[in-house]
């Protein structure tokens, strides 16, 4: 009995001192390792064009060039609309800081006059601390910055997504080469599906952040509101964390509306329509196509948000939930690691998780 029961102890220290060091592991390896998620994800994107370059018989080596040359493209012209963005922003917002300080001063001016006398609650209560137009746009910035650094490792991550893409197509003959038919047919054919999964929910998360936020701009252009196409990135980035991505990709439009225009009509309306969208977009469109691949606990979302975060900052925040997701998808299909995929989940009546596993 003890014999269990040290052993059961001496598994528990094992784990904590595998995931003390992994936890060492990715902070002080952020450089390199930071990276190798962003090609990743960047490699599921590309894979489908990849393939049919493929089809068309392009070989490797073009196939490969061409997706290359499609990623240096793309690239350049999302930096040259964020920097541009930036640019504009750090310029323009100043003139605001008087605005949206005059709305804190404002609030708490309405807060004195309904009587509230604690010196406390209204410190509490001051909003000028939190709508400083300085503070608010310095926010803004290192937000719009930290996914503007994601350029800095540019070239690292390149050589990354080349060497996936190779990776992706040779893994599955490598697999048959080294194990029994039947077995490797069964690992090939998981393997196959975990890419699939991946994929679907990659592309299929991308472009509905895309499209959410090319109708958060257009609509932002419209009505004529400053930095459209600021708010339109912010919407596209922070989308990417449930809930949280969402009230910032709203609150901080409506703050600057409240600022630029001179009724409270205008900004209201804005906020009802940014509403109605996030919430058709959060629970109606991604459940349609992502299905359960989205389905993850609550806490286990605060948890993935708070522990990528300080690892990683910004970009760990806006990776945290792709990356718990792949991991959800990847313990789905085996036998072993099942039970930790159905724990991850929210709705386990609705979870569908793959039946098929290795062991």
């Amino acid at each position: 009995m003890n014999d269990k029961k040290d052993f059961r102890l001496l598994k528990i220290a094992a784990a904590l001192i595998l995931v003390g060091f992994a936890f060492y592991i990715l902070k002080e390896l952020q450089s390199i390792l930071m990276p190798f998620f962003l090609a990743l994800v960047i490699s599921f994107l590309f894979e489908p064009l990849y393939e049919w370059f493929k089809k068309k018989g392009f070989p490797t080596w073009a196939a490969i060039l061409t997706v290359v040359i499609t990623i240096l493209i793309i690239s350049n012209i999302a930096s040259v609309f964020i920097f541009t963005s930036i640019n504009s922003f750090t310029s323009g917002f100043p003139r605001y800081v008087q605005k949206i300080e005059g709305l804190g001063v404002s609030a708490t001016n309405t807060i004195n006059a309904l009587g509230i006398s604690n010196d406390e609650i209204k410190k509490s209560l001051n909003l000028s601390q939190y709508l400083s137009g300085e503070k608010l746009a310095g926010m803004i910035s290192d937000v719009i910055s930290s996914i503007a650094g994601i350029f800095t490792n540019y070239i690292l991550i390149l050589i990354y997504v080349i060497f996936l893409l190779t990776e992706f197509s040779s893994i599955q003959r490598r697999i048959l080469t080294a194990f029994s038919r039947e077995r490797s047919r069964k690992i090939a054919d998981i393997l196959s599906d975990i890419f699939i999964d991946l994929r679907r929910y990659i592309v299929g998360k991308t472009l509905i952040n895309l499209s959410h936020a090319l109708l958060i701009t257009i609509i932002f252009l419209i009505f004529g509101l400053d930095f459209a196409i600021v708010w339109g990135l912010l919407t596209f980035f922070m989308t990417f964390i449930p809930n949280i991505g969402a009230f910032i990709s709203t609150i901080l439009p409506f703050v600057t509306a409240l600022a630029q225009y001179d009724n409270i009509v205008v900004p209201i309306v804005l906020l009802l329509i940014m509403t109605v969208i996030a919430y058709s977009v959060g629970n109606l469109v991604e459940p349609k196509i992502l299905g359960d691949k989205l389905n993850l606990s609550p806490l286990l979302l605060i948890f993935s948000l708070v522990f990528w975060g300080y690892i990683w900052g910004v970009v760990g925040m806006l990776l945290s939930i792709p990356m718990m997701s792949m991991i959800k998808i990847i313990f789905s299909k085996f036998e072993s690691t099942k039970p930790l995929a159905i724990l991850m989940s929210y709705d386990v009546g609705n979870s569908k998780e793959d039946e098929s596993a290795i062991i």
